[in-house]
């Protein structure tokens, strides 16, 4: 009978993760919005398909611009074996689908930490909701690194019980971190999967926990040793670290209630930096709670996410010279888009706030086990409860400000994709040009920003 039950309750929670997934994904795929969708990114017609073309399915772990970029070639090798008109639609599915599936893991590798399903599942659709993701970083596979990015904690800190589930996960650790080298930022949360040692084995180390530590050292020193090797351009600009702070309460912090970065400067603008300190405040004081309250490894979890949401911001802005006087906004700066870091440190900061809420709420209620800290009293668990589910309010505050312009009135989300230009429909004009020029090697074909070269033995 317990062994049936255990068979159960493992069905029951594939079958939810499944679910979780699929939800991401679908609504991901939604907020892109029809054009964008079907339009190219970047390095997606750029870098990536250009190497794909001359390398062949041999090119998934040629260096780009420092680091190695696995999950995303994979994704464009598969793209590219479609018929090519059909290669920009593969790839924004193909991306939204990687999420999918990364939002699954972290709705099953989360239980460790937030027990209540329903808090899990807001915690794995963090990335399908965040407002800022559609503008740039979703839907695309030169952006699916930050995805990763905020899957690897809960890699590595995941204790497994069987060699089946460790040798699954040390595939997606090699995934992880042969896509992202900012994961070298997790590392330390290899530990959580050691110690402490179980009492199951008389106190020897779980030597289930090697493969991954093995396997994300091994990518990490990598990427390490790629990025070493790599010249690189000195930053044109070094911005002031007042402005690293400011801009950080601007973009990743407001972002995750507006959908608009110029919205929250002309804010500030009209009503002073309170209504950008405030809600920074709210935030840190939930998260302060969290690590006040909860027990060891959740603890590290939402410190690890935090602190790589600012060390991502200060990084990107640090390496890529982008220097904005965020400190003394103007009307001017209103205007400026807001950068696809600011996404990428939100996505980590919600993150680290949906733990947060899962962890308190699970106190409050008493259902946290014994390692979770002392047991609250009835004042201490009413006031544990309201700030479990205030931290529940900002994550679907969070959601809501992404998603309710689709809802109430069926229009697109902001996107630097919004205005095409579409794939598909260049491809006549391309391959007329080839048939007309038998000596014509490849077609220019536009995409966003950028434009790709096309084989003409392709679309002859």
């Amino acid at each position: 009978m317990q062994h049936r039950g255990t068979v159960r309750t493992t069905v029951v929670a594939g079958l939810g993760a499944v679910l979780v997934g699929l939800v991401v994904a679908v609504v991901g795929w939604w907020r892109l919005g029809p054009v964008a969708a079907r339009t190219v990114w970047a390095e997606d017609g750029g870098v990536f398909l250009r190497e794909r073309v001359a390398d062949g399915p041999w090119d998934l772990l040629q260096p780009y611009a420092g680091y190695l970029h696995l999950v995303p070639r994979i994704v464009v090798d598969a793209a590219w074996t479609l018929p090519v008109e059909r290669y920009a639609l593969a790839l924004s599915l193909g991306s939204c689908c990687v999420v999918g599936v990364a939002a699954a893991l972290v709705f099953v590798l989360a239980r460790q930490v937030v027990g209540p399903w329903p808090l899990r599942a807001l915690l794995a659709a963090v990335p399908a909701l965040l407002p800022l993701a559609p503008y740039e970083i979703a839907g695309n596979t030169a952006n699916l690194h930050w995805f990763l990015l905020a899957l690897a904690p809960w890699v590595f800190a995941y204790r497994a019980r069987s060699w089946r589930a460790t040798a699954g996960l040390a595939v997606v650790a090699a995934a992880v971190t042969l896509t992202e080298p900012q994961t070298v930022l997790f590392l330390p949360l290899l530990l959580l999967a050691w110690f402490p040692r179980p009492a199951r084995r008389g106190g020897r180390p779980d030597l289930l926990a090697l493969p991954v530590t093995v396997v994300a050292l091994g990518g990490a020193a990598a990427q390490v040793v790629v990025s070493l090797s790599t010249p690189r351009t000195p930053a044109s600009a070094t911005p002031r670290p007042l402005d690293v702070v400011a801009g950080f309460l601007l973009q990743p912090v407001n972002g995750l209630f507006r959908s608009s970065a110029g919205d929250v400067v002309r804010s500030v603008l009209a009503h002073g930096w309170g209504v950008a300190v405030v809600p920074a405040l709210v935030v840190a004081a939930l998260l302060v709670a969290a690590v006040v309250v909860g027990p060891t490894r959740a603890r590290w979890i939402v410190v690890a996410l935090a602190g790589a949401s600012f060390a991502v911001w200060v990084a990107a802005l640090y390496a890529n010279g982008v220097d904005s006087p965020w400190a003394t906004p103007t009307p001017v700066l209103a205007a400026a888009r807001p950068l696809r870091y600011a996404a990428a440190s939100g996505l980590l900061l919600l993150s680290s706030v949906a733990t947060a809420a899962g962890v308190l709420v699970t106190w409050a209620d008493g259902r946290g086990g014994p390692r979770s800290g002392p047991r609250p009293g009835g004042t201490a668990r009413l006031v544990g409860a309201a700030v479990g589910w205030c931290a529940v309010a900002v994550v679907v505050t969070s959601a809501v400000v992404g998603t309710a312009p689709q809802l109430l009135d069926h229009a697109q989300p902001a996107s630097r994709r919004a205005a095409g230009p579409e794939w598909a429909p260049q491809l006549p004009a391309a391959a007329a040009a080839c048939r007309a020029d038998p000596d014509l090697d490849v077609a220019r074909v536009r995409t966003a920003p950028w434009g790709a070269s096309v084989p003409c033995e392709r679309l002859r």
